[in-house]
């Protein structure tokens, strides 16, 4: 049974790491989405992923509408994030204990809906899955 909770944990708020994350991460688009990740050189909490999410000010100029946004993705996250978690939890168990920070960017110009966030949500986690377990095979 999958737990859907977010907690403060789970939260990437380090700045050190959200800058390192932008130098060296990997990233790719679904679209409204972009995700941009990258291993963390030291584990910060108990959960394999920290995650942070970001909404553009240019193109979403009142508050209010960043606002909702933040929030339909970050339920997108939440009820998802098993996707993820499954898949990590099941490879750090055959290597070390590395935890993955993800910052998730709202790149559409209009606000969609909940159903149209959460598809391209689940299938971002798909896909970075996939690039996630590529990338460690080497």
């Amino acid at each position: 049974m999958p737990n859907f909770t977010f907690t403060r944990e789970e939260r990437l708020k380090s700045r050190k790491v959200i800058e390192q994350l932008f130098k060296e991460g990997n990233s790719f688009a679904q679209y409204p989405l972009r995700v941009v990740w990258s291993e963390m050189e030291e584990r910060k909490s108990d959960f394999p992923v920290q995650f942070a999410l970001s909404v553009s000010k240019k193109k979403f100029k009142r508050a209010v509408d960043r606002n909702r946004i933040r929030r339909l993705v970050r339920e997108a996250y939440r009820l998802n994030k098993h996707i993820l978690y499954e898949k990590l939890t099941d490879q750090q168990q055959a290597t070390s204990d590395k935890q993955i920070a993800l910052m998730v960017i709202y790149t559409g110009a209009e606000i969609l809906s909940f159903e149209e966030i959460e598809k391209a949500m689940r299938d971002l986690l798909r896909r970075l899955v996939k690039k996630y377990l590529a990338g460690n095979q080497k």
